[in-house]
């Protein structure tokens, strides 16, 4: 049993630790803005 319960800790602290990463690259990093172009052809403006 205690090796089940290790086991089971282990699991728990592999969870918060990538709970954790999640949380850190959502709140500390953030997006790049920039301008975006499409090209769009003058067919399917002007059928």
């Amino acid at each position: 049993m205690p090796s089940l319960i290790r086991f089971i800790v282990f699991l728990a602290v592999l969870a918060g630790l990538a709970y954790g990463g999640m949380f850190a690259l959502a709140t500390m990093v953030e997006p790049e803005q920039r301008e975006m172009r499409v090209k769009i052809p003058s067919k399917k403006i002007n059928p």
